[in-house]
C-alpha cells in the first residue's frame, strides 16, 4: 500500500520518514529514536522497514523474516505513528533490496509537497559512501542522523555530496544495547525487560528465540538478499550496522 494512503488527508502535505534495519529484534531504542523524530521534525508517520534476508548476514544467525516482522509490530503497538512496513519483505526470486530502490517506490507513491526523510543510526550514516548509488539517495531524501554522545560534526567525512546533502541530526536518544548483545543476554538466560518493548520480550519468551538449540534459519525460498535501509549497498553483497 503507498505510504500516502496510510494517512488520512488532513492536511495538504505528509512528512514520512523510513526506518530500515534487520530489527533482530526491534529494541526500545529504536521506538524512542523514532518517536524523538516525530516530535522533533513534525513527522506524520515512521515506517519501520525489516529488511527481508540480507546477503551479509549467514543463514544460520538471521531470524526469520515473519519473526522479525511480528517483533516491530508488536513495538510500534498502538502508536498509529509507528507504522510496521513490508516494503523489503523477501521476494520470491530472491532479488536483493537497495535503500535507493525503496526510497524512490516510497518517493513515486508521496505527492510533490509531501517530504521522505531517512532514519539512521550514526555508524550507518558515516558507511554511507559505501551504499549503492549513495550520492543518489542523498539527493533523493533528507536524513535524520540519530547521534551520540561525544560525537562531533568534524569527524562526518569530507565527501562533496555530505555537504549537499540534507541532514539533521537527532541526539539524546540513549542506545544501552545493540541487537547483538540483546540475543546474547537471552541466549545466556538473562532477562532483557527494559531494553525491549514488553510485548517483544513476551514474543520472544514465548517463541524461544535466541536461545540455544532453537535457531531459525531462513528458508532459501523466502528470499537470498537483501540490503535494507541501514546498510551498504553495493552492486556485491553489502553490511549492516549492527
Amino acid at each position: 500500500m503507498p505510504a500516502r494512503r496510510l494517512l488520512l488527508r488532513t492536511r495538504l502535505t505528509v512528512n514520512i520518514a523510513l526506518f530500515g534495519g534487520t530489527f533482530d529484534p526491534v529494541h526500545t531504542a529504536h521506538v524512542r529514536a523514532a518517536r524523538a523524530a516525530v516530535r522533533q521534525f513534525q513527522l506524520d508517520q515512521v515506517l519501520f522497514v525489516p529488511s527481508g534476508n540480507p546477503p551479509h548476514k549467514p543463514e544460520d544467525q538471521l531470524t526469520p523474516f515473519p519473526h522479525r516482522y511480528a517483533m516491530v509490530a508488536l513495538a510500534c503497538g498502538r502508536d498509529r505513528r509507528l507504522v510496521p512496513s513490508l516494503l523489503e519483505a523477501p521476494r520470491a526470486d530472491g532479488r536483493p533490496h537497495y535503500s535507493v530502490e525503496t526510497v524512490r517506490a516510497v518517493k513515486a507513491s508521496l505527492g510533490p509537497k509531501d517530504r521522505l526523510y531517512f532514519l539512521l543510526g550514526l555508524d550507518s550514516f558515516l558507511d554511507l559512501p559505501h551504499w549503492k548509488q549513495y550520492r543518489r539517495l542523498l539527493e533523493l531524501v533528507s536524513f535524520i542522523v540519530v547521534s551520540r554522545p561525544g560525537f562531533h560534526l568534524r569527524r562526518v567525512p569530507r565527501i562533496p555530496a555530505f555537504r549537499l546533502a540534507n541532514v539533521h541530526w537527532l541526539r539524546g536518544v540513549r542506545v544501552p544495547l545493540a541487537s547483538r548483545e540483546i540475543r546474547e543476554a537471552v541466549r545466556a538466560g538473562r532477562r532483557v525487560t527494559g531494553v525491549v518493548p514488553l510485548l517483544v520480550e513476551e514474543y520472544i519468551e514465548k517463541e524461544g528465540l535466541y536461545r540455544p538449540g532453537h535457531e531459525h534459519p531462513q528458508k532459501p525460498d523466502a528470499g537470498s538478499g537483501g540490503s535494507g535501509l541501514g546498510r551498504r549497498g553495493q552492486e556485491s553483497p553489502s553490511r549492516e550496522r549492527p
